[in-house]
């Protein structure tokens, strides 16, 4: 066969098989498509929602001052014994919740008790020794009184004295004279002189008696003073083992540790049969009163100001905010307060923008079915603007601009499609 007969036949032009070419659609119809009511709603939402946020951030951003370099604080509460000893009994858990004066731990108390029993049996010999003192000083006081009452009587016999040897002189100097002119006898010359004689001495035996009673009621009274010294002495030691016992009991109830306040029981590290030494820490106590402190910046301190209200997100709660406010503004930089704070005059100098904690309190009650303790993260957000907008004013203007630039959007298309 030849090259021509073997060759196949071009289809002819109007062949019914032949597959036909899709004109390009007009640039009008895309046009359309875009000016359509249902995508200039959807476009004109999706703009607002847009501006919206833009919106919020840039206000929040010019009216507040926020940080993530925050933490919630509270008090941290050591527990230590004031005595040593051997550990009988622990009454409470890990993370448990305490209140005032509830028992924690007990101490053997058989040492002190048993010293408590000696300053009760000494406390009760000093005061038999101060009966005893009391009734030697009374006594005293009935003899110094028996001695007066001896002197006076001896007074009496030497007043009693000098009446009589007064009678028995002048007896005597009659008999004297009758004596002379023999009127009486020898005898009656001589008892005269005898009883005078007689009345004398007797005048200075009342006078000595009565100087000896009188020693004697000096000696009482000194014995007196010696006694009542004495009283005041075991008295004295009475007193001071009443502080003993006292200073015992004291002591033994320091056996039975307790809470000093409510709170909940952290990084507990005492078990029964350990041996403690005094001050040394066995748990932690963390009140439910927490607050919040914040590093802020330097140039973040302008505008704050005390209790202005704060929103903070508590990171534990999944992001919720609390309602606060400023509480105060550390006088001094984080820094400076550290254990080897910044020395600037030596060296090279970098600037370097300083940090400062300002605390803030919580206006609303935190939940209760959630432990938040010191240490887990915030961010805080201070107003530190009086100028706010509502959310709603927010939404209207958001809407408006999303429906000028709609509007301009269509405006643009109309006249490019009209150019055209």
């Amino acid at each position: 066969m030849s090259d021509d007969a073997s060759a196949t036949p071009n289809p002819a032009p109007n062949a019914p098989n032949a597959t036909p070419v899709t004109a390009p659609a007009p640039a009008g119809d895309s046009r359309a498509k875009l000016s359509s009511p249902l995508l200039l709603v959807v476009l004109t939402v999706v703009i607002a929602a847009g501006l919206f946020l833009a919106l919020d951030y840039f206000v929040d951003a010019m009216t507040h001052e926020s940080t993530d370099d925050a933490f919630i604080a509270g008090h941290i509460v050591s527990i230590a014994p004031r005595i040593a000893g051997q550990v009988v009994a622990v009454h409470v858990l890990d993370n448990q919740v305490v209140h005032s004066n509830d028992l924690l731990v007990e101490i053997d108390p058989a040492d002190f008790t048993t010293t408590l029993s000696q300053k009760n049996a000494a406390a009760d010999s000093e005061n038999s020794s101060y009966k005893a003192a009391v009734a030697a000083y009374e006594l005293m006081g009935v003899k110094v009184k028996t001695a007066e009452t001896d002197v006076l009587s001896s007074k009496a016999d030497v007043v009693a004295a000098q009446s009589t040897e007064v009678q028995a002189k002048a007896d005597f100097e009659r008999a004297q004279t009758l004596h002379k002119d023999q009127t009486i006898s020898a005898q009656e010359f001589d008892q005269a002189k005898a009883k005078a004689d007689k009345a004398e001495a007797d005048l200075i035996s009342a006078q000595q008696k009565v100087a000896s009673d009188e020693s004697k009621v000096n000696e009482a009274v000194a014995q007196k003073a010696a006694a009542l010294a004495e009283a005041g002495s075991v008295l004295a030691s009475y007193k001071k083992s009443q502080t003993e016992i006292d200073s015992a009991n004291l002591t033994l109830s320091y056996t039975k540790i307790v809470a000093p306040g409510d709170g909940r029981v952290t990084r507990k590290q005492v078990e029964v049969g350990d041996y403690l030494q005094t001050g040394e820490q066995i748990m932690s106590l963390v009140p439910a009163e927490v607050w919040v402190i914040a590093n802020f910046k330097e140039s973040q301190l302008e505008k704050m100001r005390t209790n202005q209200p704060v929103l903070v997100e508590i990171d534990a709660l999944g992001g919720r905010k609390f309602r606060a406010h400023l509480d105060s503004v550390q006088a001094g930089s984080g820094a400076q307060f550290s254990l080897l704070p910044p020395e600037n005059a030596t060296g090279n100098f970098v600037k370097v923008v300083q940090r400062v904690p300002v605390k803030i309190i919580f206006d609303e009650a935190l939940p209760s079915e959630h432990t938040l303790g010191p240490g887990l993260s915030v961010t805080p957000s201070v107003q530190i603007s009086s100028f706010t907008l509502p959310t709603f004013i927010l939404a209207i203007a958001a809407v408006i601009l999303a429906l000028i630039i709609v509007v301009l959007l269509r405006l643009i298309l109309n006249r490019k499609s009209s150019a055209k």
